[in-house]
This record gives C-alpha cells, structure tokens and sequence, in this order.
C-alpha cells in the first residue's frame, strides 16, 4: 500500500522549507508595498492636480502598468534588461522593482479617487475659514483621504500578495517553488504528495489573507463608508 501524501509535509525540514518560501512572497511583496505607498501617495495628488502635462505623464503610466500583465514586466525586468543594459538583477530584485512599479501606480489611482471623493464644499469651506491651498491639503482634504483610501490599500496588499505566485517564473524560490521541489522529490514514494502539498500552500496563503482582508472590512465598517 503506498504511503500517504500528507506524510511528506513532515518529513525532514520540507514544512520549514514552505514556510520559508513564503516568508519570501511575503517580504517581497510587503517590501513593495511599503515603496508603493511612499511614491504612490504623492503620486495620486499629482494626478488631482491642475497642471495637464503632469496628469497626462502619470495617466500614461498608470495605464501602462495596468495594460501589461505583471508576467510580463518580470520577464522584462529579470530577461530583456540583461540583454539591453548588460545590468543582471535577481530575481528577488526583479520582482521587487515590478511589484513596486505596479503597486505605485495602483495606489496612485487609489489616492487620486480619495481625494477627487472629497465634495466640493469642503474646500469652499477651509478658504472661507482662511485656509491657504498647502494648509487645506494637509488639515482637510488629505485626512478625510486617509479614511476613504485605508482599506482600499489594505485589499492592494493581499492582492500583491497573492500575485507574487507569478515569480516562480523568473526562478525566485518561494512557496510554490519549494512546493514544486518537494512534489518532484517524492513524486514515486508518495504518489499523491501534489495534493497535500498544494492543499498546505493553499492553507498558508488563506492564514496569511483572510486576516488582512478581515482587516480591511473592520476599517470599513469602522470608517462608515
């Protein structure tokens, strides 16, 4: 009678090895975003602005990033740049650089809808009070921005993480990777290894996104929106 499947998980450090490789989607992936938020939020108050040039630049980027599949820009980064440019990144730097790419423009967009929400009246208002352009950004609109756009960036993070599955693809080691090592590995002495192994990634990507997810309808519900 063959071995079980669910055996391999426990054998030698390979439960180790899976959580490692997800620790490596994770830092990636919350790395990214925290660079994400940093370009991202003056980004999306670029795109409010009332200077053409600029909005047109950043709408092109945004509907760049959003037109090519993130797959795609991996294979750019970690591929064609070494063959144009002679730079040869890893492929850990690779997914960072496309990750945060994708993820400034999606919160640009993000940050630009917060505040185009905010009504017209409440700028009206801040300059009736006195409020000079700089100090009716920073004290009025951009607070009432933050509860909009909370759990929008929340929701941003699980979906980034989600996609770092893609990275596979350019040779990162992460958790599917390691999956797919272990299933190989053990493909004849525990024939349905494949299904224990991809039930735990499954298991682990939920514990990681259900609570952030969770997350982000708590803040919903505690914001009123």
């Amino acid at each position: 009678m063959p071995a079980s499947g669910i055996e391999v998980l426990f054998e030698g450090r390979n439960l180790v090895r899976l959580l490692g490789g997800l620790w490596t989607s994770l830092w990636i992936a919350l790395s990214a975003m925290a660079v994400s938020v940093v370009l991202g939020l003056p980004m999306g108050v670029l795109m409010t602005s009332r200077h053409r040039l600029v909005k047109l630049v950043l709408r092109i980027y945004l509907e760049a990033i959003r037109v090519l599949p993130q797959l795609v820009l991996l294979f750019v980064f970690y591929f064609d740049l070494t063959l144009v440019t002679g730079v040869n990144l890893s492929g850990e730097l690779a997914a960072l650089i496309v990750f945060a790419l994708w993820g400034t423009a999606e919160m640009g967009d993000l940050v630009r809808g917060a505040i185009s929400a905010i009504p017209r009246h409440q700028y009206q208002s801040a300059a009736a009070l006195g409020l000079r352009p700089t100090q009716v950004q920073f004290h009025v609109v951009l607070p009432q921005s933050a509860r909009r756009l909370l759990p929008l960036a929340v929701n941003l993070v699980t979906r980034m993480i989600k996609t770092t599955s893609l990275i596979v693809l350019i040779g990162v080691v992460e958790v599917l990777k390691v999956g797919q090592q272990i299933i190989d590995r053990n493909r004849f002495d525990f024939p349905d290894a494949a299904l224990w192994v991809y039930a735990t990634i499954f298991l682990l990507y939920f514990l990681v996104c259900f609570p952030i997810s969770r997350l982000a309808q708590a803040l919903e519900r505690k914001l009123d929106l």
